[in-house]
C-alpha cells in the first residue's frame, strides 16, 4: 500500500471519454474531465485518503479499506462504494442503481496506472509522481 501513497500528476489518459459516455455522464461534464488530473493517496491512521483535482472540481475521501462507504462522485451519481488490496493493486469499486463500476490502481515502472472499467469498456489514467 505504501508505493501509492504520494501526490500523482496525470501524464497519460486512453479511452477516457468513451467510458465517462458508458457510464452516463453529460457531454459537458465529460468535456471538463479533460483537463489533466492531480491526485494525492496518503495515510491518516487506520484510514487510506485519496484526493482527487482537477481545475474545475476536488474529490476527497477519508475510508477504512474493506468497508463500504456512500459517495457522491464529481458527475452526480451517489453510489457504495469500497476500497481494497487485492495483490499489489488498489482497487475500487461502485455500486449504483444496480451497475457496478471497477477501478484499479496500479504502480507500473514508478508510475502510477488507474484502469477503469464499466460494461465492457475500459479506460486507462496514468500519472507520475510529482
Amino acid at each position: 500500500m505504501e508505493a501509492f501513497y504520494s501526490t500523482w500528476n496525470q501524464v497519460d489518459c486512453t479511452n477516457f471519454d468513451e467510458y465517462l459516455e458508458r457510464i452516463g455522464v453529460s457531454p459537458s461534464l465529460r468535456k471538463n474531465a479533460k483537463t489533466p488530473l492531480a491526485m494525492d493517496i496518503c495515510q491518516d491512521g487506520e484510514k487510506v485518503g485519496v484526493n482527487i483535482k482537477s481545475p474545475h472540481k476536488k474529490h476527497q475521501l477519508l475510508v477504512k479499506l474493506e468497508e463500504e462507504f456512500d459517495e457522491n462522485t464529481n458527475d452526480g451519481r451517489n453510489v457504495k462504494a469500497t476500497f481494497r488490496m487485492e495483490g499489489n493493486k488498489l482497487v475500487k469499486e461502485q455500486k449504483w442503481d444496480g451497475k457496478e463500476m471497477r477501478m484499479e490502481y496500479e504502480i507500473k515502472d514508478g508510475k502510477m496506472v488507474m484502469t477503469l472499467t464499466f460494461e465492457g469498456v475500459t479506460a486507462s489514467i496514468t500519472f507520475e509522481k510529482a
